[in-house]
């Protein structure tokens, strides 16, 4: 068999950027999958694309995969829905950070608009008006159902660019080979390429285990939930609150965030990395959550597969203080895990074009396609 220009070992989010975006290059790709499909971080999140969220770089990789999602949208539908999502700020200091950051947002030029208490609950009449002082909406960020989006962008890349998709395809070794790297797989198959880059998530065993386990790389597991339709509710919006507020990077560098204090009522949230965000699906349920618990690479195991009770009953009681609908109606929940590391990736060149890139976080479904189409611009020197 003929050489690939590159092999994608991992087909999450991050890894089919990757090759998609090789493959918009005229490049040879495969794509290799150890499960019968995609099934961790990259299914188990919100769907939310929030550049509004992210800073530095990151932000600027997030507002170019806006541009790529509504590009392939008009000609394949991924499930992408260009709805904006909405802030909310439930105290003065909360309120005081949306505003700081609708001056730093106009200095990226990254569209926004302050909401008073009154606009926020004429826009967004679901919510609680004890829980609203105001809010932010950034118009540009877009919605995907999590759940349909990567399996759609997979099939696209094979449709439209010839990427040779493997899933059921563990990689067992990869080593270069003279001008090559070579991938021997678990079925025994052998495949070469001029250049493999490893994006296999939270899957610290099956390769380079001695790498990842000095890496500083973290585990986050996150629970969360999602409600059975609620044909009555149009969110028209991503939502995010006021611990989101206090959370995403996005807002660090607002003058007032270094002087947030923590009111008595987040403390226990704080304690369990809880933030709530809500994002309904295109059938009507609404996705609730998340949670955040850690542990490092060598020790992943040590999260657990179990959901806890009371972490849950945290998440759907802060719920309750912030929207009217009845998100009791408790459909499902789920945790999910995703990896991270604090240089916020995680890129290890193991041989010449062997290449390990993980630890993106909660940023991957937002900023992988811009962030892949850097790399590869790089490596293929276009």
């Amino acid at each position: 068999m003929k050489p690939f220009d590159l092999i994608v070992v991992g087909a999450g989010i991050l890894g089919t950027s990757h090759a998609l975006m090789a493959a918009r290059l005229g490049k040879t790709v495969a794509l290799l999958e150890k499960d019968n499909r995609p099934v961790s971080a990259t299914v188990r999140n919100f769907g939310q694309v929030v550049p509004s969220g992210l800073a530095g770089c990151w932000h600027t990789y997030g507002r170019r995969s806006v541009e790529l999602y509504k590009e392939i949208q008009r000609e394949f539908d991924l499930t992408v829905r260009a709805q904006g999502s909405v802030y909310l700020a439930s105290d003065a200091e909360e309120w005081q950070i949306a505003q700081e950051s609708a001056a730093l947002f106009k200095d990226k030029d990254f569209p926004n608009e302050l909401l008073s208490a009154k606009q926020t609950l004429e826009r967004f009449p679901y919510l609680h008006d004890r829980y609203v002082q105001g809010s932010i909406f950034f118009p540009d960020d877009l919605s995907v159902e999590p759940d349909k989006m990567v399996h759609r962008l997979i099939e696209y890349g094979v449709r439209k660019y010839g990427i040779r998709y493997q899933p059921d395809t563990a990689v067992l070794a990869c080593e270069p080979n003279g001008d090559l790297v070579e991938v021997r797989t678990a079925q025994g198959e052998r495949l070469q390429a001029g250049r493999v880059v490893i994006c296999s998530g939270s899957e610290f065993r099956l390769l380079f285990p001695e790498i990842y386990a000095t890496s500083g790389l973290i585990v986050s597991k996150l629970q969360m939930l999602q409600t059975r339709p609620l044909l009555q509710v149009n969110m028209a919006a991503n939502v995010l609150t006021g611990l989101t507020l206090r959370r995403y990077e996005a807002f660090e560098a607002c003058p007032s965030f270094a002087q947030l204090t923590v009111p008595e009522h987040y403390i226990e949230l704080k304690k369990w990395g809880i933030h709530i965000l809500f994002k309904q699906a295109t059938d009507g349920s609404i996705i609730v959550g998340d949670s955040h618990e850690y542990a490092p690479a060598t020790a992943t195991d040590e999260l657990g597969f179990d959901l806890q009770d009371h972490i849950n009953e945290l998440m759907l009681a802060e719920a309750e203080r912030i929207v009217k609908f009845p998100v009791r109606t408790i459909a499902r929940s789920w945790a999910g895990y995703y990896a991270q590391h604090p240089d916020e990736v995680f890129e290890y060149e193991v041989a010449p074009r062997l290449q390990i890139i993980t630890g993106v976080g909660g940023k991957g479904m937002t900023s992988s396609l811009g962030f892949a189409e850097e790399n590869v611009g790089k490596w293929f020197d276009n």
